[in-house]
């Protein structure tokens, strides 16, 4: 017979494995959300990479005149406009995960709508400073030529601040449910006829510039439209299936007298919405400003040409690895904002856990690309002698840039998700503008290292904001940010009839399985030590 130890040890052992095993079905199942929703976010942004990529060529081959004045009106739209409209739209992405976890759907449509009528409003002011354009780089003493072209551009991309008004909003409606695949599926059509409608307006009917501006309104448009195709056929049908993962624990309260959803939106409360838009918009534009911010500097070094040429290739190299941050703190965003809005609390640091895991993993395999790769990489943009040389130098630089971005923009996510953007904003104030910059024109200007000093002011800025944000979450208080979702999506009315000091289902479940756990030990234990019968011997686990 075994000593009465051994037994009682090793069926503790199994059952404590068996503990931990449920525990990694959970962190299985978690991966499984974050890969249904990444994944096709991370292939429209790959898509959407190579549709800026085929404008670029394309003004490229139209000539050298042509390739300076659209560089110079994608960069002036991208920092007035297209980054403040993503920006501001991020606003909506805490309060729709949320109220989607909490059931409160009507909150989800109120906050669509209010959100395209705040970027349309938005677009006002940015469509006036793109009609001045060639009045203020006139002022700027900036080259007549080049002027001419960049405003030409800029004239006939006004009506993409419209589409990207309604894109914008209804890509995040869609993710915050977790219902990705249509995102992709809707914009590869659209970018997949992106080429011959640029080769037609620009080559065929000799539209030069304004052309290509105006392929990439078409193909918004078409976007937009199959978007739109989508979530009437789906509504219609009925066929839209929600990934429904869980009972929510708190329910919405009653909901409000009838009226038209306009009228709804109009006069709704905004206050939400507007105090998360805003640090949204703050943090999205303090980060792209600073790329653009890197490209001027970077035209004041020695020998500009070839500085500036490296840093277009720098640039098309962070969008390229940026698909992957951006498709992790997107899904992070929604599973953290879907679990808080139903109660749970525990999912919701699950969530977050291995969508930072998953940072790390996708941060290392860009280092290892961007070392390994990074002079077939650089000849695929140009066969200059120096500017490959200087390409060569400072890719090493962006991959060690990229282990701390890919953490930190996923972190972001999590701060959306939970509703805490302007987090975000101050860290990206102080890590890119009072760490990276100072940095990066010591090392720059004052020390002479040149464009290699910029890069390594990016890399104190992208390592000063990761750790910042990886020492807020790890602070998080989760219930805390539970208990404030309740009263983000209006739960409060709903939730007064339940206990306050409640256990989320998920811990529930966990303590369940420890009790029961530690239950089978007891009894294993006193059947083969022969314990006493006796009341005072029994044991009793509540």
């Amino acid at each position: 017979m075994l000593p009465p130890g051994t037994y009682c040890g090793f069926h503790s052992t199994k059952l404590f494995l068996d503990f931990h095993l449920t525990k990694d079905h959970h962190v299985l199942e978690e991966l499984k959300s974050i890969k249904d929703i990444a994944f096709p976010i991370a292939a429209m942004s790959l898509v959407g990479y190579l549709r800026n990529m085929i404008s670029v060529v394309c003004m490229g081959r139209l000539g050298a005149l042509e390739l300076a004045g659209g560089a110079l009106a994608i960069g002036f739209t991208n920092i007035t406009g297209y980054s403040i409209l993503s920006g501001l739209a991020m606003g909506m992405e805490p309060i729709c995960s949320q109220a989607f976890g909490s059931r409160n759907l009507s909150l989800i449509a109120l906050t669509l709508l209010r959100t395209i009528l705040m970027l349309l409003v938005a677009s006002i002011p940015i469509g006036l400073l793109w009609v001045n354009l060639e009045a203020i780089m006139l002022r700027l003493h900036q080259d007549p030529d080049i002027i001419q072209v960049a405003s030409l551009y800029c004239h006939f991309a006004l009506p993409d601040l419209i589409l990207n008004s309604f894109l914008h909003p209804l890509r995040i409606y869609l993710r915050s449910k977790g219902t990705t695949w249509p995102l992709m599926w809707c914009a590869l059509p659209a970018i997949l006829l992106h080429l011959p409608i640029t080769m037609f307006l620009a080559f065929t009917l000799r539209l030069g510039v304004a052309g290509i501006a105006g392929a990439t309104v078409i193909t918004n448009f078409n976007a937009l439209v199959f978007l739109v195709s989508y979530i009437l056929c789906t509504r219609t049908s009925g066929s839209i299936k929600e990934p429904i993962m869980y009972t929510p624990l708190f329910q919405p309260p009653p909901p409000p007298p009838p009226k038209s959803s306009l009228q709804g939106a109009v006069g709704g409360e905004w206050g939400k919405l507007i105090r998360l838009s805003l640090p949204s918009c703050l943090a999205v534009c303090l980060e792209w400003w600073w790329y653009e911010l890197m490209t001027i500097l970077a035209g004041y070094l020695y020998n500009p040409r070839v500085t500036l040429a490296t840093s277009a290739i720098v640039i098309q190299t962070t969008s390229l690895m940026y698909t992957l941050p951006t498709a992790l703190s997107a899904s992070a965003s929604t599973r953290v904002g879907n679990e808080l809005g139903a109660g749970r609390a525990s999912k919701a640091r699950l969530a977050t856990m291995v969508s930072m895991g998953l940072a790390v993993v996708f941060s290392t395999v860009s280092f290892v690309w961007c070392s390994v790769g990074r002079e077939a990489w650089g000849r695929v943009f140009t066969q200059d002698g120096k500017v490959l040389e200087l390409t060569v130098v400072v890719l090493p630089i962006i991959g060690l840039c990229e282990l701390g971005n890919c953490p930190q923009t996923t972190g972001c996510g999590v701060l959306r998700g939970s509703a805490r953007p302007i987090i975000g904003a101050a860290i990206n104030f102080y890590a890119f503008y009072l760490v990276g910059l100072p940095v990066a024109m010591v090392f720059g200007f004052v020390l002479e290292i040149g464009f290699v000093g910029l890069c390594y002011g990016l890399l104190a800025a992208q390592f000063a904001c990761a750790l910042s944000i990886v020492a807020v979450i790890c602070k998080t208080d989760w219930d805390r940010e539970s208990s404030k979702a309740r009263d983000l999506v209006g739960m409060d009315a709903a939730c007064a009839q339940q206990d306050p000091t409640a256990k989320s289902q998920d811990e529930v479940e966990f303590l369940k399985i420890e009790c029961e756990t530690w239950m089978q030990i007891a009894r294993d234990d006193a059947t083969f030590i022969h314990i006493s019968a006796s009341p005072h011997a029994h044991l009793s686990v509540h």
